[in-house]
């Protein structure tokens, strides 16, 4: 099974602080080691609220709104990686997904990057960032509807031609929250799991690691080794359709 394990902002994200040398060197540690065993696929962090841009669909006008900005609809339904000039860029993009998804929400986050974590400039010949487009979940999602068979054929035409012209990096499509769990610091510093589903997600996406792992405890497992790290982060722990892309089922 694979699994997206995502964990979320805090204030010291928001303010633009990097993290701790002793966060950076020991979430390397545990990333370097799920490399080696072939646990961890992929993964990455996103820059605050600030650098991101909210696209809201509807009617079919699209309207634009750039952070920073609090968490309202933070349920993921799918993800993409694109690669872009710049944010504008990325916009466009956005605008093309929603356009053949019709009414939805969709945020674009810049990624950070090796150097971000540094504090050094972008290396020169580095024409393109990376950016992370979250579809946000719905009713219908939720309920477990399937999108129509013109909606997905729209969107497979997007991203087909965005794989086509090197924009798309990889997409992804997540269960339901009722396949999910999440934690949350309680007191005395304590985690607590929830299962899904989930009334409600309000706080902002901060990154995600997705996972190949042979059951739902060995990804709660996995995730506690990670929320250990972090400083008190809720983490949710969604599942992922095997095979399937963006916006889909």
């Amino acid at each position: 099974m694979r699994f997206l394990i995502m964990h979320k902002v805090d204030a010291k994200m928001e303010a633009g602080e990097r993290p701790s040398q002793d966060i950076i060197k020991a979430m390397g540690g545990l990333v370097g080691e799920g490399l080696k065993s072939g646990v961890f696929l992929d993964g990455a962090g996103l820059h605050r609220s600030a650098r991101r841009v909210r696209l809201n669909a509807a009617a079919g006008a699209c309207t634009v709104t750039r952070g920073p900005y609090a968490g309202s609809n933070e349920l993921v339904a799918s993800l993409a990686m694109i690669k872009a000039g710049a944010i504008d860029e990325a916009i466009d993009h956005g605008r093309s997904l929603a356009t053949a998804l019709g009414d939805c929400e969709i945020e674009i986050g810049s990624v950070v990057e090796g150097w971000d974590l540094t504090g050094a400039p972008k290396p020169a010949g580095v024409e393109h960032e990376r950016f992370l487009v979250l579809l946000k979940g719905d009713k219908a999602f939720e309920s477990g509807d399937a999108r129509s068979p013109e909606v997905r054929a729209a969107v497979d035409g997007v991203t087909r031609e965005m794989k086509r012209t090197g924009v798309l990096v990889s997409a992804e499509s997540l269960a339901p929250s009722a396949k999910g769990a999440r934690m949350a610091t309680g007191a005395k510093g304590k985690r607590l799991w929830t299962d899904g589903p989930f009334a409600e997600s309000k706080e902002l996406i901060a990154g995600y690691s997705l996972l190949s792992l042979p059951s739902m405890n060995d990804a709660l497992a996995w995730a506690d080794r990670y929320a250990a790290i972090l400083d008190g982060n809720e983490v949710d722990v969604r599942v992922l359709h095997d095979g399937s892309a963006f916006a889909l089922p």
